[in-house]
């Protein structure tokens, strides 16, 4: 099983998922999966498609939502992201290629409610190190992305948790 890290309550991430992931997953609890990983980014990844398929098969809500790394800061992206963490049923899974991509955009769409430091502090304490993003969530805190705000309001940061 890949390496799941929780940054709040209902919010996850993970490295690339593999097809026999999604059964533990759900075993997990997880009620959605949003893949960020645009298909053929490398070779021998799991293609969405595949990656639905196994999704719905284990009774999740899943959403394909693709960001290049060029984009992680792009407003649009960043508010979509939003939007699916206050729209699907949670708790919710993320994932791209390494997790950090997913760990961008939720620390994007969250410095306003969480403001900058503590979405920094999550986000080390989930071995994601964005340090160098603060700018970034500076400008993100101060327009604060308002669908994020509304149904993860009062979330805490959990832990870091893996499972083999």
């Amino acid at each position: 099983m890949v390496k799941i890290a929780q940054l709040e309550t209902d919010v996850s991430v993970a490295p690339q998922l593999a097809e026999a992931d999604f059964a533990e997953i759900s075993r997990r609890g997880f009620r959605s999966v949003v893949n960020n990983r645009p298909d053929g980014e490398e070779p021998g990844q799991l293609r969405n498609a595949q990656a639905e398929a196994a999704a719905r098969r284990e009774g999740l809500t899943f959403r394909y939502q693709p960001v290049a790394n060029m984009d992680v800061t792009d407003e649009a992206v960043v508010d979509d992201f939003a939007r699916l963490m206050s729209e699907l049923p949670g708790p919710i899974l993320f994932y791209c290629r390494s997790g950090t991509r997913c760990t961008t955009l939720w620390a994007q769409a969250s410095a306003g409610r969480l403001g900058v430091s503590r979405a920094l502090e999550i986000a080390a304490l989930a071995g994601y190190d964005l340090a160098v993003l603060r700018d970034q969530l500076e400008e993100c805190a101060g327009r604060a992305v308002p669908s994020a705000t509304t149904r993860r309001a009062g979330s805490e940061a959990v832990s870091s948790a893996s499972a083999s």
